[in-house]
């Protein structure tokens, strides 16, 4: 076993919903990880200092990991629980290769993350659900070429027919380009997806988090400093204005640890804007 495998548990809720795993993939996750009920969430990692993409660095993502298995197997583990896995055009054309499958970041689990989802009745990978308002995405990339579903404006519709490939779909939710966060989730609901797994970038995360339409949040600390400015870095949330509107409030779920990564898992909800407090 690696190194930085099993995950250390140093906190667990007290309230956690009950496991959903095999005994192998708990020793391997360090303890049970299981929803609720319907669930929408997002994985993301970042530096210490907040960056969770390099915009001039192809795959930064991988860079700001710092190589950590655990945080791929975790990555893997998350896609194994999930019903459909949401990206945004911005992150299909930033992963030229992705399929999004869980084996895909974690081949030496392969096989536990499938019997997960054989004894889970579900099928054999998620769906991907593409999000694009304008349409503009490569027809050719290979995630499209199983259960993919492509989630557009009317235009963007026009533009895609009869250029996918037949196993992916496309559906308009709107006719303007700028899709309400609303209206994708429950176009996901319709189509029977309870467990939801946004891997969108930053910008499409930042709206649906400020529409309170994200559930949990799964955050992989990297003991790395990338430096930079908000021209050449982004974080976790971007395109959305601070102010009373967007205002989302984390409760720690559990802290795990693996070498010198953390894991944090957090459960989010929207507050209201109470003004600036006094010292």
């Amino acid at each position: 076993m690696s190194p930085s495998l099993p995950l250390e548990l140093l906190y667990d809720s007290p309230a956690a919903a009950p496991s959903k795993l095999m005994a192998s993939l708990e020793q391997l996750y360090g303890g049970g990880l299981g929803f609720a009920g319907p669930t929408v969430y997002t994985n993301f990692v970042a530096s210490l200092d907040g960056s969770v993409a390099l915009p001039e660095i192809p795959q930064s993502n991988k860079l700001i990991g710092g190589g950590s298995e655990a945080d791929r197997f975790v990555m893997g583990l998350l896609r194994a629980l999930a019903d459909v896995v949401v990206v945004g055009s911005g992150t299909l054309r930033g992963s030229p290769t992705g399929t999004w499958s869980p084996s895909r970041p974690h081949p030496d689990s392969a096989s536990l993350y499938a019997e997960l989802r054989r004894l889970r009745e579900q099928p054999e990978r998620p769906e991907v659900a593409i999000l694009t308002g304008s349409g503009a995405i490569d027809v050719r990339h290979p995630a499209l070429a199983g259960r993919a579903v492509i989630l557009t404006s009317t235009t963007g519709a026009s533009r895609l027919r009869d250029r996918v490939p037949k196993a992916a779909e496309v559906t308009p939710l709107a006719s303007d380009a700028e899709i309400d966060p609303s209206v994708v989730l429950r176009a996901l609901r319709e189509r029977g997806h309870r467990l939801i797994l946004f891997e969108a970038g930053p910008h499409t995360f930042g709206r649906f988090a400020a529409a309170g339409l994200i559930d949990e949040l799964f955050l992989t600390v990297s003991p790395l400093l990338t430096g930079g400015s908000a021209a050449t870095r982004l974080s976790l949330v971007e395109g959305v204005d601070p102010g009373p509107d967007a205002l989302v409030r984390g409760e720690l779920l559990s802290l795990r640890r693996a070498e010198d990564h953390l894991f944090l898992r957090y459960g989010l909800r929207s507050v209201p804007f109470t003004g600036p407090a006094h010292r």
